[in-house]
């Protein structure tokens, strides 16, 4: 059982981007330490899935689909949860996407989704469902930022533009809803391995060159997330707001490794 500090239990937690990598480690982390979770994105079948895996461990959930581009359906999404649960203690925004090209001929559209999806996807989530939040007095919003919020990757810079920005805007929001009980913090992940970089982490110049910068000397794994995302949703972050918790394996701290 978690430390009471840390116990989730009789909190209801909503994901976004919640059935696949990062999200799906921290929805059933969620649950694992007492929450009920909530785990949506836009593919029914990963939904249907993960809410399987979150009532195995013996908490409640829904299963519905939504898309963070799209504002009608976060709203549908919120008002299922506020009928069945009656409030939402926990958002976590984790829908993102990425594309790598050269930024002199990166395509202006792909640049607009990338960023509507990941900065202003994570703002409509946040006003659509901080809402009750501040109405009762408390919350608790963590946001996925990530190292490129910080350093520059080579030919991601719509990725980076947009996660710097979410930095950005977690502060934000901090200094504007904190005060009415609702915390607003972030994640910085650093690099971990999930189906979708398998290849790239382990048969490119890219992947030893980041393995190379990060002192550990291994890639995460998602599960290694999850403490510090049930650290920021419970009352042991009761005075911890506008913070970006960056779990990276010491890759910022890292200079010359050898």
């Amino acid at each position: 059982m978690p430390a009471p500090l840390f116990d989730l239990s009789g909190k209801t937690a909503l994901v976004l981007g919640g059935t696949s990598g990062i999200g799906y480690a921290l929805s059933l982390g969620l649950a694992e330490a007492g929450a009920d979770v909530i785990a949506s994105s836009r593919r029914a079948a990963q939904v249907a899935e993960t809410a399987a895996r979150i009532r195995a461990l013996g908490r409640s959930t829904l299963e519905s689909v939504s898309d963070v581009t799209d504002r009608s359906s976060l709203v549908a999404l919120r008002d299922q949860i506020l009928q069945a649960y009656g409030k939402l203690d926990i958002l976590i925004n984790c829908a993102g996407i990425t594309r790598r090209a050269p930024t002199l001929t990166f395509a202006e559209e792909d640049w607009n989704l990338i960023l509507d999806t990941n900065l202003t996807g994570t703002l409509r989530a946040c006003q659509v469902f901080a809402e009750s939040m501040l109405a009762r007095g408390y919350g608790r919003i963590l946001n996925i930022a990530s190292l490129s919020t910080f350093v520059a990757f080579y030919e991601v810079a719509a990725y980076a533009a947009s996660k710097a920005a979410v930095g950005s805007l977690t502060k934000s929001l901090a200094v504007e809803w904190s005060r009415h009980g609702v915390t607003v913090n972030a994640i910085a992940p650093g690099v971990f391995r999930t189906d979708l970089n398998a290849n790239l982490l382990d048969s490119t110049p890219r992947g030893q060159e980041i393995l190379l910068r990060t002192p550990i000397g291994r890639f995460g794994r998602t599960e290694e997330l999850v403490g510090a995302a049930i650290y920021l949703a419970s009352d042991a972050a009761s005075f911890v707001t506008g913070e970006i918790l960056v779990v990276d394996g010491g890759y910022l701290a890292s200079g010359v490794n050898q």
